[in-house]
């Protein structure tokens, strides 16, 4: 490579990288990012989603639903309730769980969209 192959090579875009950089997020913020991503990362949990597109369940019914032990289920949503994924209420002794807000579901929705392309 001649010394201009090299400089055509090297030549920086100053002003595509000043507006990336002034887009960009701050670090803090695509680690969380990147931490959330981790949370769909396993099947069960995405399974446990899925289940609540269609109704708000309780442990026991996904336990049944997935073919799980009560104490995997439990162990996953509170996975998902400490990312802000899945939300619960209590009925007497039961508590019921849903998916936190629609956000969720597009998420899974899109990541369905673009695994069946």
């Amino acid at each position: 490579m001649n010394e201009q192959q090299r400089e055509d090579f090297l030549c920086l875009h100053q002003d595509v990288v000043d507006k990336v950089t002034e887009k960009m997020p701050p670090d803090e913020i695509l680690y969380d990012l990147a931490e959330l991503f981790k949370v769909f990362g396993d099947t069960t949990r995405i399974r446990i989603l899925y289940a609540l597109f269609e109704s708000e369940l309780c442990v026991n019914d996904m336990a049944q639903l997935l073919g799980l032990s009560q104490t995997a289920v439990s162990h996953q949503l509170r996975v998902l309730k400490n990312n802000k994924l899945v939300r619960f209420r209590k009925e007497g002794k039961i508590v019921f769980y849903s998916l936190s807000d629609d956000h969720v579901r597009s998420i899974i929705e899109t990541g369905m969209e673009h695994v069946e392309e």
